[in-house]
């Protein structure tokens, strides 16, 4: 047919379609780009953050803070066993306002809880707790 004719219309076409082509390859690439820099923003606060938590872990004073929980409710409700950096204490009879300080220490320490459970009984309170550190 008559291509020649029609050559310059479609080189224009041609070169439309690799602008088009070009300009989709570039978005691609700066949201890709963003993308990325958001994935780091978020690894470098992650990063901060576990940081934060180990400096809050490794501290010495955790141990301290923990025995001040035998001081906080008469010995006779509790059965305390400490070992290596665990903690599996028992309380029985306790009154509304024992329990809220023993929850409210317990809950401030830096501790990770591995049970805490409350069971009502009348008007009293048993609290079974075990954490490490």
């Amino acid at each position: 047919m008559n291509w020649k004719r029609y050559k310059n219309e479609l080189v224009l076409l041609f070169a439309f379609m690799l602008m088009v082509a070009a300009l989709l390859y570039k978005n691609g690439q700066i949201s890709s780009q963003a993308n990325y820099a958001e994935n780091t923003r978020d690894t470098v606060g992650d990063l901060k953050d576990i940081i934060a938590l180990k400096k809050v872990w490794s501290d010495s004073k955790i141990a301290k803070k923990i025995e001040n929980l035998k001081e906080l409710i008469p010995s006779s409700k509790m059965k305390w066993n400490n070992k290596n950096k665990r903690i599996s204490v028992s309380y029985s009879g306790l009154t509304a306002r024992e329990l809220n300080k023993l929850v409210t220490k317990i809950l401030n320490l830096p501790v990770e809880i591995s049970i805490l459970k409350m069971e009502k009984r009348d008007l009293f309170y048993d609290v079974e707790f075990k954490c490490k550190w």
